[in-house]
């Protein structure tokens, strides 16, 4: 046997052997086993890396996405009422400043005038008869008690008697107080509680005041007199029938009478220093649907911008000579809105009583009470409830 053969033969013999060195032989093991890992490992976290990529790329972002134009939503306008509405069964009573007249006085006029009144309330028996002092409710809602003057009840020739407090006697500025009295008016202060006292012949019943101005009427005659100076002088225009000026509209604001029954109304302009006539021109009812129209108006009118509200009876669905209000348009005497007031209310019951500041209506509401009236959309609320008397309130 040669060396050749020698080595292949001791080659055989020892592949069945273990190794001699076990711990180096398990070194390499761990080394495999190690190399294994980190590839598995190197697979897992380019998984990893994939999958959180994937994930990234599909999670929304932190930051805002960036502005994109986007057509404007249509916003609805206000809710545009019928010409003819009429109020709601039951009506709603927010809470409102005028809400305090129905509060007695708790503290006298002369102890602490007003800075600017809201209302005057002159409360009244089932007679018709004063009771009480005249309420003063001030901007800072206390209620005053009238005590600067002793107000007696106006009369006419024939010899009917009225409360010395109607609609029209406050000024627009809330500052004053005007009273018709027989052969006088009145003038109180608010501010300082003073009384003067102008001497005018006859029977005086109806105050309005024009600016700075005050017309008192009566007995077919009506004075125009200076709120500063306290001269007077005669001016041709009714007394029952000048509507009360827009207070914004200034010293030279035309006046405006409404004259006429049902076929026959008239919107008549007068200029304002000596009461010429400007223009007459009939007042339509076009706008309202059949059977509606307006036979008479009553009470006191007021022109706010170029509308101008009051009392009136009118022929609706239901009757000839139901009780309403209405508005017309200052400029061309069409009537635009009509309230329908139906027929189970006392005649004369709804005088209107002026705007307020947002373009509704303040008129009284039978049984006695307050309400505001938005011609524009309808709403009608309660202002205060169960107020038996006159009230009137400032412009």
């Amino acid at each position: 046997m040669n060396e050749q053969d020698l080595r292949r033969l001791l080659t055989v013999s020892v592949e069945d052997v273990l190794p001699s060195q076990p711990a180096t032989a398990g070194w390499d093991r761990a080394r495999r086993t190690r190399r294994t890992r980190r590839a598995v490992g190197a697979v897992a976290l380019a998984v990893a890396l994939i999958g959180g990529g994937t994930v990234a790329a599909l999670r929304p972002s932190a930051d805002p996405p960036p502005d994109r134009p986007v057509a404007p939503t249509p916003t609805v306008g206000p809710t545009h009422a019928g010409p003819v509405q009429r109020p709601p069964a039951e009506l709603t009573y927010p809470p409102d400043p005028l809400a305090r007249l129905a509060d007695p006085p708790t503290v006298p006029l002369s102890e602490r005038p007003v800075r600017q009144a809201l209302a005057l309330y002159q409360p009244l028996d089932e007679e018709g008869r004063a009771v009480g002092p005249v309420r003063v409710l001030g901007d800072d809602g206390v209620v005053r008690g009238l005590d600067v003057v002793t107000l007696a009840p106006t009369r006419d020739a024939g010899g009917n008697e009225a409360t010395a407090v109607k609609p029209g006697v406050l000024s627009p500025d809330g500052r004053w107080a005007a009273f018709a009295q027989t052969n006088e008016l009145i003038m109180v202060d608010l501010t300082r509680a003073g009384v003067r006292r102008i001497p005018l012949d006859g029977y005086l019943e109806l105050v309005v005041w024009a600016s700075d101005r005050v017309l008192v009427g009566g007995d077919n005659r009506t004075y125009a007199v200076e709120r500063d100076s306290d001269a007077a002088s005669t001016i041709d225009v009714s007394a029952w029938n000048v509507v009360a000026p827009d207070p914004s509209a200034g010293r030279e604001a035309a006046l405006i009478e409404m004259i006429g029954e049902r076929g026959g109304l008239t919107l008549r302009s007068r200029t304002a220093r000596d009461a010429t006539i400007r223009s007459e021109q009939r007042i339509t009812a076009d706008a309202l649907p059949a059977p509606y129209q307006v036979n008479e108006f009553y009470g006191r009118g007021w022109l706010h911008g170029g509308r101008i509200a009051t009392g009136a009876w009118i022929v609706s669905g239901e009757m000839d000579g139901a009780e309403g209000a209405a508005v017309l348009d200052a400029r061309t005497g069409a009537v635009t809105h009509l309230l329908d007031l139906g027929r189970d209310r006392a005649k004369g019951c709804c005088p209107v009583l002026g705007w307020d500041n947002r373009g509704a209506v303040l008129l009284r509401l039978d049984p006695a009470g307050l309400a505001r009236w938005n011609p524009e959309t309808g709403e009608i609320t309660g202002i205060v409830r169960d107020l038996r008397g006159v009230v009137a309130l400032a412009g």
